[in-house]
């Protein structure tokens, strides 16, 4: 006789989807924080005319954004450990949406290097309180997803934001430009304050379906990862260098896309300022297509097999060799379209294993997740630090030498396609399985 089917699971509550409304905010903090940091790349050219300065000035007020990233993004990642995500993102936000509008009041090299300096003291901080975020509001089979996310989210606004400033620019100048896109970054801080809370079990929109759905995710309350952070340990670990090395390349290829690309465009390819947006925007959509394939990627290796060290170095080695045959091809490039697909389809290749990165930095920081993001993102400021040096000289010596445009830039893509090569030799090195904030002994 056929029994009747339990009908309880059918009558359980279903979670809620409240860690879907922060994946939102902060899909829209990454998209708010690439469209301020990257529109001075399309602005580059006429604040260097209307200031007088030079590529090699450029370089230096790019710089003071990095400089100040590496030098705050570890403390304001252990801040997030220690006190929680959302008073320090909320002031993360505030503050460099402040300078972002203080950038447009520019008069000369010192407060231009001095408001990016102070604005990227606003920004570091933000992408690792969101990795934090993420470990605490979703389960492990989603989190490749919801960082996927949120990266794509940066890169679209990495590719609105060329078109978008070209198109500001023309109507209202750079200076009013900045002003405008440094608003948006209130009103989104006071929404997120309102609206979020650190521990999801603290949220009224979450029910208990969903708190036992997140599990894991949840992580300790606020407060619980300020232990000291053991820099002995950290300093040691292979897993710190060679994680921060493939972060530096990557990061590399990015910046240079961003804030030279533009110029390349404008100077060795002879594009007009809109079109260089438009192209440039394509690239940098190459990017955000790579984050989506990414978290999908990272979801399904978690899902389907529990062999951590090998899958994770393969997926990473492999689209990072990918990229750096996609860049080194553009010295062979004779039409600008072609060089912009091969210039996409690298940082495409790049972003496919970002939620990979951001994967393995969270399985072997413990609590100090956001505190050891940040150190290892900030590694990569290096690489852009120096990416950003040699550009205005390259440039600038290979022009004064009476090299045609394009080959006064061809080192520059070559440089950073070596770089690629170097980070696909260092995922096959990286051991996913070793904690770097615990002892062999601590581990088991």
């Amino acid at each position: 006789m056929l029994q009747p089917a339990p009908t309880h699971d059918l009558l359980a509550p279903r979670p809620t989807v409240a860690r879907y409304g922060v994946l939102c905010f902060l899909g829209t903090l990454s998209l708010l924080l690439y469209i301020d940091r990257i529109c001075i790349g399309q602005a580059e050219t006429w604040i260097r005319e209307e200031l007088g300065l030079t590529k090699s000035d450029m370089g230096w007020i790019f710089n003071a954004f990095m400089l100040a990233y590496i030098l705050f993004e570890v403390p304001t990642g252990h801040w997030g450990d220690r006190f929680g995500s959302r008073g320090v993102i909320t002031r993360i936000v505030l503050w460099w949406s402040f300078f972002t509008a203080l950038t447009g009041a520019a008069f000369g090299f010192w407060s231009l290097f001095a408001f990016r300096f102070l604005f990227g003291a606003g920004e570091a901080g933000a992408f690792p309180n969101a990795a934090r975020v993420v470990t605490r509001w979703f389960p492990p089979g989603e989190r490749g997803v919801a960082r996927g996310t949120i990266t794509t989210t940066s890169q679209l606004g990495g590719a609105l934001a060329p078109p978008l400033a070209a198109w500001l620019i023309g109507i209202v100048g750079w200076r009013w430009t900045f002003l405008t896109f440094g608003l948006l970054g209130v009103v989104w801080s006071v929404m997120f304050y309102r609206w979020f809370r650190d521990d999801p079990a603290q949220h009224s929109a979450v029910n208990p379906a969903e708190q036992k759905l997140i599990g894991l995710g949840a992580g300790a309350p606020a407060g619980a990862g300020h232990d000291a952070i053991p820099w002995g340990r950290v300093i040691a670990s292979p897993n710190v260098w060679l994680l921060g090395t493939i972060m530096t390349v990557g990061a590399t290829l990015f910046y240079m896309q961003f804030q030279w690309y533009p110029t390349y465009l404008k100077e060795a390819r002879g594009l007009a300022d809109q079109q260089s947006g438009w192209f440039t925007g394509i690239v940098i959509l190459g990017g955000a297509l790579g984050c989506v394939v990414g978290g999908v990627v990272s979801d399904f290796i978690i899902r389907s097999t529990s062999e951590r060290k090998w899958t994770r170095r393969l997926c990473g080695s492999g689209m990072l060799l990918l990229a750096f045959l996609s860049l080194w091809s553009v010295r062979y490039s004779q039409h600008v379209v072609t060089a912009t697909l091969l210039n996409a389809t690298a940082l495409f290749c790049l972003q496919v294993s970002i939620p990979t990165w951001w994967t393995v930095v969270a399985e072997i920081s413990g609590k100090h997740g956001a505190a050891m993001f940040g150190l290892m993102n900030s590694m990569g400021g290096l690489g852009v630090m120096a990416m950003n040096f040699l550009v205005g000289r390259v440039v600038d010596g290979r022009e004064a030498a009476g090299l045609s445009p394009l080959e006064c830039w061809r080192p520059i893509f070559d440089g950073v396609a070596l770089g690629l090569a170097l980070g696909a030799v260092c995922w096959l090195i990286v051991d996913a399985t070793r904690s770097i904030v615990q002892s062999n002994q601590d581990a088991g």
